[in-house]
């Protein structure tokens, strides 16, 4: 369950490109503010500019009215913009003056608009008046459309920086969700994810808060009624199965009784070690510590344990530590390496660092992914006898030392990912200083190269 936890999460990171929200909600804002910047200008634009041509073209129409009054009373134009029959007359306003009294128009003939205004008048000939639009309003529709250039640039800016304001403070808050849940996660049971991103304001950060406290109580209790049951279970199993070896020891020796003792002696140990592993979710271990030379104690260990396993101190270290579990760490390893691996096994120890290496086919993938899995014996790669929770005590125990246990295969460099490793290495790395609050918690740690 915690490795499914852990591993579409860390695929998801891979796959995409990591992108900041801040940055995110500041481009949609920026863009958002730009679009609109941009049709509001347009619209005020041309607003101005029909504006402007239709005062104009009543300038025209005003001037026409008296030039044609003129015009009648002294039969000739009177003034300079007024011409009669103009041959640049605009086609399209001469048959409009045909056809009516007075007609305007506007047309474009280069930068700026001509206004022409145009009537009959007696004897088949037709009044116009031609004029451009005045400078002054040109001059006004040029500053206005640096205005609004301006101010659309302005609310593009300040639209970005809203967006980085408003994207810090929830980009912050989310960051702070997100490390109170890896705490959540690495086994820290007192975290609230709400308590630790903290502000008065509601908002859908504080939800999704709520909803992984929520989540998190809900596994903690999950786990917790696991534990429970496992450990009631081995509890009631140890009466019976130690009875049941006692009465396996009295029968009259030969294969039988072999057969029943082996197999009365392996339910005890299953029952112990379960047992044990419901201590270790408990999260109610403590390391007892003391100060021991740490390449002398794992060569005698393992002397005692095995002496066909060769051990190798390359850097002699003090270390403090509990020798029980951390021997019991050490047999667990040297255990597996024998069940499911190759001889020869070796073991080195340099400085802080111990190594346990076989030469069989390699840990599983699913065991370097996820980490030990308790009742998980192997692949068809590294099957063998056992019930699978050799490696989730020691990574149990390690962690109750403020060690870090780590898993990788041997492969030699440009080997194919299809054939089989060279072996496994298993590597205990001990705290530089003495644990000062180390307990067993039932998150299993990310296992790693070593």
């Amino acid at each position: 369950m915690r490795g499914i936890l852990r591993n579409p999460v860390r695929r998801m990171e891979r796959a995409g490109l990591r992108t900041g929200l801040r940055w995110k909600l500041s481009a949609a804002i920026a863009l958002v503010a730009g679009l609109v910047a941009v049709v509001l200008s347009l619209v005020v634009h041309n607003a101005a500019r029909v504006s402007m041509l239709d005062n104009a073209r009543e300038l025209a129409n005003d001037r026409l009215v008296l030039a044609q009054r003129n015009y009648e009373l002294n039969r000739g134009p009177v003034f300079p913009y007024v011409k009669v029959d103009d041959p640049e007359l605009p086609d399209a306003l001469r048959e409009s003056v045909g056809r009516s009294r007075r007609a305007s128009d506007v047309s474009r003939h280069g930068e700026d608009p001509d206004i022409w205004a145009a009537v009959p008048v007696k004897g088949g000939h037709v009044l116009s008046v031609h004029m451009h639009l005045p400078d002054r309003s040109v001059d006004m529709l040029r500053d206005l459309d640096q205005a609004l250039v301006i101010g659309s640039v302005a609310v593009v800016l300040g639209g970005s920086a809203l967006g980085v304001l408003i994207g810090g403070q929830l980009s912050r808050r989310l960051r702070k969700a997100a490390a109170a849940a890896n705490r959540v996660a690495k086994g820290e049971t007192d975290v609230r994810v709400r308590e630790a991103i903290g502000g008065v304001v509601r908002d859908e950060t504080d939800d999704l808060a709520r909803a992984v406290d929520a989540m998190a109580d809900a596994l903690r209790q999950r786990l917790e009624a696991e534990r429970r049951v496992t450990a009631d279970i081995a509890h009631e199993l140890r009466t019976p199965v130690t009875g049941l070896l006692t009465a396996a020891e009295l029968l009259p020796p030969g294969r039988p009784t072999e057969l029943v003792l082996d197999r009365a002696k392996a339910m005890r140990t299953l029952v112990e070690d379960v047992l044990e592993v419901a201590r270790l979710d408990s999260a109610s271990e403590r390391a007892e510590l003391q100060d021991i030379m740490l390449g002398e104690f794992v060569a005698r260990r393992v002397a005692a344990k095995d002496p066909d396993v060769a051990v190798r101190v390359v850097h002699e270290s003090e270390v403090t530590t509990d020798p029980r579990r951390l021997e019991r760490v050490l047999f667990n390893l040297l255990a597996n390496a024998a069940r499911h691996g190759r001889p020869p096994v070796e073991v080195s120890v340099e400085g802080r660092v111990i190594r346990v290496r076989d030469h069989g086919p390699g840990f599983p993938e699913e065991l370097l992914a996820e980490g030990p899995s308790r009742f998980r014996t192997g692949s068809k790669d590294r099957a063998g006898q056992g019930h699978g929770l050799g490696l989730t005590i020691a990574a149990g125990q390690a962690r109750v030392l403020g060690a870090r246990l780590t898993f990788r295969n041997v492969r030699p460099a440009g080997t194919p990912a299809g054939l089989p490793s060279e072996g496994a290495v298993a590597v205990l790395w001990l705290p530089e200083h003495a644990p000062t609050n180390t307990g067993s918690y039932p998150v299993l740690p990310v296992s790693g190269a070593g």
